[in-house]
Formats: structure tokens, C-alpha cells, sequence
């Protein structure tokens, strides 16, 4: 799995998905690009698009776009919150269809 993880993420949170294909933003040198394009950017060359942006969903018509959107949902963004959610991170990663999103977490 081609994943993507926004720059509001660790980028150490990548680490520990060791079995997909995970690039960061600024490995991309996609930083400070805005929502709609770039998630045109990603779904032109990853599956899943995963972020903490809990508003991205209602900002973007994500079934005009070809990727799976995973929202994280935990007390903070700190690496530490992030990983509570890895298992349930797993497993929409599993299910993840292009044009929906799923959140995960509280």
C-alpha cells in the first residue's frame, strides 16, 4: 500500500508502517500546499492519503478524488497519541477505498 502522510503528521509515525510504502510531505516537497491540490498531487501517486485534519472532509469533495482519506483522531499530535492509534490505523489501511474517508480514533 502507496501511502502518503501529511505534514501535520510526525513524520516518524512512518517508521512503524514498515510494511506499506510511506512518504512524508516534505519528503515529497509538497510542504505548505493546501488541501484540494494536494490531495490531487497524492492520488496521483499514492492509495491512501492519512491526516490529522479533522475538517478536511467537509472542505474537500473527497469522492472526486482517486485515494483513500484516513483521519486520525487522538488527544494530540504528538508521535506518542499518534501511535495509540497504529492497530486501528492498520486496519482501515486494509480497507481503504478510493474516495472515502475513515476516521480513526476517538
Amino acid at each position: 500500500m502507496r501511502v502518503f502522510l501529511d505534514e501535520c503528521i510526525d513524520w516518524r509515525l512512518s517508521r512503524d508502517l514498515a510494511a506499506h510504502d510511506v512518504k512524508t510531505a516534505r519528503q515529497m516537497g509538497w510542504t505548505s500546499i493546501k488541501n484540494g491540490k494536494l490531495l490531487a498531487l497524492a492520488a496521483n501517486e499514492f492509495d491512501v492519503f492519512v491526516t490529522v485534519d479533522r475538517n478536511l472532509s467537509f472542505q474537500q469533495n473527497s469522492v472526486a478524488f482517486d485515494i483513500a482519506i484516513i483521519v486520525l483522531r487522538a488527544k494530540s499530535n504528538r508521535l506518542s497519541e499518534l501511535r495509540t492509534l497504529l492497530p486501528l490505523l492498520e486496519g482501515a489501511l486494509a480497507t481503504a477505498k478510493a474516495g472515502a474517508v475513515t476516521t480513526v480514533g476517538a
